[in-house]
């Protein structure tokens, strides 16, 4: 089964579809490896074509919140542990975010400009939402505990390529890319080229018609998006998908950075217990 994950708080998450595990590199030095409850579980539906992916990205970004905010207690164990209404109130901020501001802020400004085509109108407002992202990993990617957040995801990339080559380690892992075709930064971008698509069908005359209509297709975005980089991420030399999936590869340029080998290490232990009879029998016992 194919393992994805993303990069935490000094550390790595991955999971396999069925176990979720945690490695962070503690003040001590040590490496504290441990698995993490899955939530928000539907065997059927995440089986589903067209219906798993929304659902998975609702998983993820329960499942993501979950890994940052556990890896903050292991990296950092001084700092003052979150109130119970961070998690429902962040989640909520993120939404917000993402729809208002990648969403339905770039459809209202596009509307100012008077544009009547609706091809031209989408291609515009997709634009300007590649625009506000790549604004905003740059602004991002100036923080240092975001660069290090960067490192763990090339970490992240790299231990994963060298478990589909079939030589877990850092040495194998040194030598292979930082990115790669199933990542989430791929899918942000080609869900804003889907989405250019889905967009040119609604009416441009209508300002409610037009951010209604968005909020209403998200879902339907999602669906297709996700389809598209699952069936690249298992048949990569297909010709007809590369113009899709290589703009969000490059895009991972902003995004990872080359990790070091004790970052590697940590990687590498999280795929290790994930791997492992130990990870599924410890996996059973916390629900998961």
């Amino acid at each position: 089964m194919p393992i994805g994950g993303q990069a935490v708080i000094e550390g790595v998450m991955l999971h396999d579809g069925r176990r979720v595990v945690m490695a962070v590199r503690t003040p001590e030095g040590e490496i504290a490896v441990e698995p993490i409850p899955a939530t928000l579980t539907a065997p059927r539906l995440e089986a589903t074509p067209f219906v798993r992916g929304p659902i998975k990205l609702v998983q993820m970004l329960a499942l993501g919140w979950a890994a940052l905010r556990r890896s903050a207690e292991l990296a950092y164990p001084q700092q003052a542990p979150a109130s119970r209404w961070e998690l429902p109130v962040t989640i909520l901020l993120v939404v917000v975010f993402i729809v208002g501001g990648f969403m339905l802020l770039p459809a209202f400004l596009t509307g100012l400009t008077g544009i009547g085509n609706r091809m031209l109108f989408s291609i515009v407002e997709g634009g300007l939402r590649v625009l506000f992202f790549l604004s905003y990993l740059a602004g991002i990617s100036l923080l240092t505990d975001i660069r290090r957040v960067f490192q763990y995801h090339g970490a992240e990339h790299k231990i994963v390529h060298a478990y589909e080559g079939g030589e877990a380690s850092v040495l194998e892992a040194r030598r292979k890319s930082p990115v790669h075709a199933r990542c989430g930064t791929s899918f942000l971008l080609l869900f804003v080229v889907v989405a250019i698509l889905a967009f040119s069908l609604l009416p441009t005359s209508n300002v409610w018609i037009r951010l209604g209509g968005r909020l209403l297709l998200l879902p339907v975005v999602a669906a297709f998006t996700y389809e598209i980089l699952r069936f690249g991420s298992r048949h990569p030399q297909a010709w007809w998908l590369r113009p899709l999936l290589v703009p969000g590869l490059l895009l991972q340029r902003f995004t990872t950075r080359e990790p070091t080998d004790d970052q590697l290490e940590v990687a590498l232990a999280a795929l290790r217990y994930l791997t492992t009879e130990e990870s599924a029998r410890s996996s059973s016992t916390t629900g998961q």
